[in-house]
């Protein structure tokens, strides 16, 4: 199975968990007297159009290179994610506002039963968190990791919901508003988590080096290479899953033009070989003085 492959699988899981539990959440929300469950629905509501741009993000950032994109369409998928980072902010912000007027208004005490609702959907969250950016890590997307963190944040939520609810049910009347301050402390969790998905969805826009693991691995596999006595410069840039490389190779100085470009294809072609991850990879011969 393809990178694209798994991405698209782990987004259709997400699309289809999302759905079913704002249905569950929201119905069970409204039923059992919690704005705290009914916060989380709408959450979920959100992340279930976040995960259809995911989705689109990724298969438009795995198009092939054309004439208009010679390194392809990867940079589509940070962008991607800042949207997918919008709709958290937009949902931490109705969160927040809903919270806030309840918080005012008079209401009943939420049901017991919605706290076995909650424990139910906190380990499915977890577990679908765990689920995606194990694939996201594989396929190394940006987008699909942004996706992982919605169910983190909504599992974090459903925590909060929790927490709230049974303190207003084991204290009583005139804690009523406890799952509604829960409800806003989510919200404040989800501006937090927004934040740690987009710097590194703009730090790839920006061209920021965060990859010396992997130019360790470079360097390794480019050393083994009959002809590369050393290596110099190497520049990294992200884009979608792929990564960029500009590779400086040292050769022996003796050697003739027609060599040294022979020598940079075999280095290429073994790189792409070894490091499947790599897109573009430019080398650059220089001598060894």
């Amino acid at each position: 199975m393809t990178n694209e492959q798994t991405a698209v699988k782990a987004t259709y899981f997400s699309i289809i968990s999302n759905a079913s539990l704002a249905l569950i959440k929201g119905l069970a929300g409204i039923f059992g007297n919690s704005y705290a469950l009914i916060a989380d629905a709408i959450e979920s509501t959100t992340d279930i159009f976040a995960s259809i741009l995911v989705l689109f993000g990724i298969k438009y950032s795995n198009r092939p290179a054309d004439d208009n994109h010679p390194y392809g369409h990867g940079r589509a998928e940070p962008l991607i994610t800042f949207l997918v980072v919008g709709f958290l902010i937009a949902s931490a912000a109705i969160i927040a506002h809903e919270s806030i007027v309840n918080i005012e208004k008079p209401h009943n005490l939420p049901k017991s039963w919605t706290l076995y609702i909650l424990g139910a959907i906190i380990l499915w969250k977890e577990f679908s968190f765990r689920l995606v950016m194990k694939r996201s890590v594989e396929t190394n997307s940006s987008s699909l990791k942004a996706d992982a963190w919605h169910h983190r944040s909504d599992a974090i939520t459903s925590v909060a919901a929790f927490i709230g609810i049974s303190i207003a049910l084991f204290m009583g009347k005139g804690y009523e508003s406890a799952d509604d301050w829960a409800a806003l402390f989510a919200s404040g969790f989800i501006l937090y988590n927004s934040y740690l998905i987009f710097r590194p969805a703009l730090g790839e826009i920006m061209d920021e080096h965060l990859y010396d693991d992997l130019v360790a691995d470079i360097r390794k596999v480019a050393l083994q290479v009959e002809g590369i006595v050393g290596t110099e410069k190497c520049f990294i840039r992200k884009a979608g899953m792929k990564y960029h490389v500009d590779l400086h190779a040292i050769v022996d100085a003796t050697i003739s033009v027609k060599e040294g470009h022979v020598l940079a294809h075999n280095l290429k072609d073994i790189l792409r070989q070894e490091l499947p991850e790599l897109g573009h990879v430019l080398i650059h011969i220089e001598p060894n003085e």
